[in-house]
């Protein structure tokens, strides 16, 4: 039937105007349909978003790194984006992080370790402490407490007490602090080499953890020189102590950094994984509204820029990978065919005869039932690669998918790796 017009009924329409109401009628209801279909679908993409089972950051952390505030909306979209730590937050937000399903790290003015914090005695470090603890209560969603970034090695004493206190007052959360990358000047670091200021940073923090950041990706397209021996440096660290490591990378454009690519984001995250690593951080999720910073996830108007979707990408990734991922023991990492100065090549492998493709980056593990795996990255930024991998013993390969975190026979086009990107394989006896 023809719709009934204001004003009159449908026996009023005038001769030679039935054709175009009709066609206006059904334009307008075909709208409104599209428009609930696309309502409908983004509801539903939504719900899946949140339906996807992620790790929790003591398996492995996922961190967009800088402060966090706002309506409950932010913390709802960090979570969509596939984060499982809401970033630096107030107690007065702990609820908003709760509601999202979240975790954090709480930030309070009192507990920052500034150089001169680091002076001062035991006592009143233990107090500071102890008030935002107290605050805090029994509030599952606390993972941690922030209190320092990059800090010169003559401090680590003072933050050795500043760890202390949190360990006491808060047994089983994080003491959070940050370190430099290797790119840093020995002034900066306080010690002549790097490998020193990682072993004074233990020796008097006594850490739970190490995080550092290092960005390498550059707007010429090349990557910085030192980005694996930094890797190299904080795996041994870890390994030496028998504690974890978090690799900070980038998210936005700033400086001479390169802006956000698909195989950037890739890039990042496979080659932490290849190292062994059990958290990453991105550095930053909102644009800071200074510089020349750009294409952050969030940008300075508090919208989604196509960064944001590029990163979801990849940490959906990471929680597919996650459940084999976690029960894994790094054994070793090399490179091949060309080293990186400070690096291993194939030579070291414990599990592979021949590997071919472009310059590939091959971390090796170890399940615990001594069963071998290998993380292979294409560490070209710009290139996809076909590649062949031959084991030293005989079996089947298999390899996890990322995108449904089953493990199924390689074989057909799962031969090919794109720019940046990782494949997980296993060697079944």
């Amino acid at each position: 039937m023809l719709p009934v017009l204001a004003g009159g009924t449908s026996s009023s329409i005038q001769p030679g105007r039935e054709h175009n109401i009709f066609r206006e009628a059904v334009v307008k209801y075909t709208a409104y349909i599209l428009i609930l279909i696309i309502g409908l679908s983004c509801v539903v993409a939504a719900q899946s978003t949140k339906e996807i089972t992620m790790l929790k950051p003591s398996e492995f952390t996922v961190l967009p790194w800088g402060g966090t505030s706002g309506d409950q909306s932010v913390y709802d979209t960090i979570r969509d984006c596939g984060f499982n730590l809401a970033g630096f937050v107030t107690v007065e937000e702990l609820d908003k992080v709760a509601k999202a399903g979240l975790e954090c790290l709480v930030r309070d003015s009192s507990i920052h370790a500034s150089d001169a914090a680091t002076q001062l005695d035991q006592a009143e470090i233990d107090k500071r402490i102890a008030d935002v603890v107290e605050r805090v209560g029994n509030n599952p969603v606390v993972y941690g407490f922030y209190l320092r970034d990059e800090p010169n090695a003559a401090v680590f004493p003072g933050l050795g007490k500043w760890a202390a206190a949190v360990n006491k007052a808060a047994p089983g959360k994080l003491a959070y602090i940050n370190l430099f990358p290797n790119y840093a000047s020995a002034g900066a670091l306080g010690t002549p080499t790097y490998d020193e200021h990682l072993a004074e940073y233990v020796k008097h923090v006594k850490p739970k953890f190490i995080s550092y950041d290092h960005y390498a990706l550059m707007d010429n397209g090349s990557l910085r020189g030192g980005y694996f021996q930094n890797l190299e440096s904080v795996r041994a660290a870890a390994l030496k102590n028998d504690i974890p490591f978090w690799n900070i990378v980038l998210s936005n454009a700033h400086f001479k950094y390169a802006e956000p690519t698909p195989a950037g984001f890739r890039f990042q995250l496979y080659t932490t994984l290849a190292y062994g690593a059990r958290g990453i951080s991105y550095f930053t999720y909102f644009a800071p509204h200074v510089g020349n910073y750009r294409l952050a996830p969030i940008d300075q108007f508090g919208n989604k820029t196509q960064t944001w979707n590029m990163l979801r990408e990849v940490n959906l990734q990471l929680h597919k990978l996650g459940p084999v991922y976690i029960t894994l023991k790094s054994v070793n990492v090399f490179h091949h065919p060309e080293i990186p100065e400070g690096c291993r090549g194939i030579e070291s492998s414990k599990f592979i005869e021949s590997l071919s493709g472009s310059q590939m980056l091959v971390g090796e593990f170890e399940d615990p039932d001594g069963q071998p795996y290998a993380m292979i990255v294409n560490t070209s930024l710009h290139e996809s690669t076909p590649f062949q991998v031959k084991f030293k013993d005989e079996g089947k390969v298999h390899r996890v998918s990322p995108y449904t975190g089953n493990t199924g026979v390689w074989q057909g086009e799962d031969c090919w790796l794109a720019a940046g990107q990782g494949m997980l394989l296993c060697l079944k006896k």
